[in-house]
C-alpha cells in the first residue's frame, strides 16, 4: 500500500455528524486542528481523481483551526459550528482566496468583496478548507465544466458520471467525505440536483434568507444560498447556527401529523425508470409509516421552460455585459456560452413579462401550500448519466433540460425545498424532492428529518477506486 493510499484511510472525523463532533470537541476528545488535518489528508488522497476542489487552502485552514482550538481552550465558545471544516462554492469572494466562478473571464468586479454570509460562517467558527468547483457562471445543472474541469461523481470510479450542478464540487466533496458540509447556491436546482446525483442532503433556501452580496450573481431574481450536508440533522444544526433569530429547534413531526401532496403532471412525467422505481419505493414507505399523501396536479410547472431562460439568460448577460461576453465567448464552456447567447434575442418586454409571471406564480403557490405540509416529487428526472453523453453541445443542452425538469419549478414558484437522498447498495443514487412554502426552512428541515428516518440511512459510495498510486 502506498503512503497516499494509507492517508486516505484517515476516518471522516464527522461520521457522527455535526452534533457528535461538537460534543467530542468540547469534551477534549478531538480538536479543530485534528479534524482539519484529517480532511486535508483525505483531499490529498482522493481529490486528484475526484476534482471537487478548485482551490485548497491548507495552510490558512490549519491556522484557522489552531486559532479555534486556542479560543475554546480560553473559554470562548462560538456555537455548534465552531471548528467545523467546510468547503465553499467557487462563486463566493473569500478574503485571501481566489474566486473564478468556474470561468477564465475576469469577474472580480461583478463578484465584489467578501460578503456577509461568508463573514457569518467565519464568526460561527467554521474552518474554510477551500473552494469547490462550479459550472461556469453557475449556469448549468449537469455539473459539467470544460473550462475548469468537471468533478467526478464518487458513486462510480470507472465511468465519469454527472455530479450535478452547478454546485458540483460542493456535492462531490460532501459525498466523498472531504469536508463536514459545503455551501452552494440554487437558482434552478443547483443545490438539490447535485445532492440527488451524489446521494446527499441538500437544502434550497428561500430567496433572501441569506444575503448574496459577494457572490457571483447568475440571477438577482432567483439566486439563493443553500447547504449540502450528509443528512437533514446536520442541515438543521447548520441552519440554526447561521440564521440568528430563526426558530430552528423544531422536533421532527410524527408521520401521522404530516399531509404531503404528490405532484402529478409535468413533474411526474419523463422520469427515468430507475429514478421512478426509487421514488415509488420511498412513497410507499412514507405511506406505510402513516403519512397522508394526496395527488396534486401542477400544470404550471411546464412554464419553467419559458421563464427560466428568459430570466436567467437575460440577468447573467446583464451581469457580464455584452462587451465582455463577446470578448470571451470563444474561451467559455460551449454549452454555457450557447445559453447566454440565446438571451441576446430576448426583448425587454419578454423579460418583464417573465418577471411578472414569476411573481404571480409565487403568490399562487404560496396559497396552494396552505392545505398541505409540502409537495414531493423526484428531485432529478435522470440518474447520474455518463459525462460522455454530454460532449456534444446540442445533446448537452437537451439532456440538461431533463436534469432540471423537476427542480426548476421550485425556483419559479419561489419555494424553499430539500433533497432527501435515495441510495441503495450497488445502485446509482436518486433523490426525493420536498418543496415547501417560502420562509419555512426550519419546518422544511424538520419534515425532511421525519422522511429520512422512514426512508432509512443513506448508503455511502465506495472510494477505493479513487485512491492513487
Amino acid at each position: 500500500m502506498t503512503a497516499k493510499s494509507a492517508r486516505a484511510l484517515v476516518a471522516n472525523p464527522f461520521d457522527d455528524g455535526l452534533d457528535g463532533f461538537g460534543r467530542r470537541l468540547r469534551a477534549g476528545k478531538t480538536s479543530a486542528q485534528g479534524a482539519t488535518q484529517a480532511y486535508l489528508d483525505r483531499i490529498d488522497a482522493l481529490d486528484t481523481r475526484l476534482g471537487a476542489f478548485q482551490h485548497v487552502a491548507g495552510d490558512s485552514a490549519l491556522a484557522q483551526a489552531r486559532a479555534i482550538d486556542a479560543l475554546l481552550a480560553s473559554g470562548v465558545d462560538l456555537g455548534p459550528l465552531m471548528g467545523v471544516p467546510i468547503a465553499i462554492k467557487d462563486l463566493f469572494a473569500i478574503d485571501g482566496l481566489p474566486v473564478t466562478a468556474g470561468s477564465r473571464m475576469p469577474l472580480s468586479d461583478v463578484i465584489g468583496n467578501e460578503g456577509p454570509f461568508v463573514q457569518t460562517l467565519k464568526r460561527a467558527g467554521c474552518v474554510i478548507l477551500g473552494t469547490t468547483k462550479t459550472v461556469e457562471c453557475a449556469f448549468g445543472a449537469a455539473g459539467i465544466n470544460s473550462v475548469r474541469g468537471t468533478p467526478w461523481n464518487p458513486w462510480d470510479a470507472r465511468v465519469q458520471r454527472l455530479p450535478g450542478g452547478s454546485s458540483s464540487g460542493s456535492a462531490v466533496a460532501v459525498a466523498a467525505g472531504l469536508c463536514a458540509f459545503a455551501i452552494g447556491t440554487d437558482t434552478g436546482g443547483s443545490v438539490r440536483v447535485p445532492a440527488a446525483l451524489c446521494g446527499i442532503f441538500g437544502l434550497k433556501t428561500t430567496v433572501g434568507l441569506w444575503p448574496t452580496q459577494g457572490v457571483f450573481p447568475l440571477s438577482t431574481t432567483l439566486d439563493s444560498i443553500g447547504l449540502l450536508t450528509c443528512d437533514a440533522d446536520d442541515a438543521a444544526t447548520a441552519l440554526a447556527a447561521l440564521t440568528p433569530g430563526m426558530q430552528t429547534t423544531r422536533p421532527a413531526p410524527e408521520p401521522g401529523q404530516l399531509r404531503l401532496g404528490r405532484i402529478r403532471g409535468y413533474m411526474d412525467e419523463q422520469i427515468d425508470p430507475a429514478v421512478h422505481a426509487a421514488f415509488e419505493t420511498a412513497v410507499a414507505q412514507l405511506h406505510a409509516a402513516g403519512i397522508t399523501i394526496e395527488d396534486v396536479p401542477l400544470p404550471e410547472a411546464a412554464e419553467r421552460e419559458a421563464l427560466i431562460p428568459a430570466i436567467l439568460g437575460t440577468e447573467v448577460l446583464a451581469t457580464l455585459g455584452r462587451e465582455r461576453f463577446d470578448a470571451h465567448r470563444a474561451d467559455m464552456d460551449p454549452v454555457v456560452a450557447a445559453r447566454i447567447a440565446a438571451a441576446l434575442g430576448i426583448t425587454a418586454d419578454e423579460y418583464i413579462r417573465a418577471i411578472r409571471r414569476h411573481k404571480t406564480l409565487c403568490q399562487i403557490m404560496r396559497a396552494r401550500l396552505q392545505t398541505v405540509d409540502g409537495w414531493i416529487s423526484p428531485t432529478c428526472a435522470l440518474p447520474p448519466l455518463p459525462v460522455a453523453d454530454f460532449t456534444d453541445p446540442a445533446d448537452g443542452t437537451r439532456l440538461s433540460r431533463g436534469v432540471t425538469r423537476c427542480s426548476q419549478p421550485g425556483n419559479i414558484f419561489g419555494l424553499c425545498g430539500a433533497n432527501i437522498p435515495l441510495t441503495q447498495e450497488n445502485a446509482l443514487p436518486a433523490g426525493l424532492q420536498l418543496l415547501c412554502a417560502p420562509d419555512t426552512e426550519a419546518r422544511t428541515v424538520a419534515i425532511a428529518r421525519t422522511l429520512q428516518d422512514i426512508i432509512g440511512p443513506r448508503h455511502m459510495p465506495s472510494l477505493d477506486g479513487f485512491l492513487g498510486d
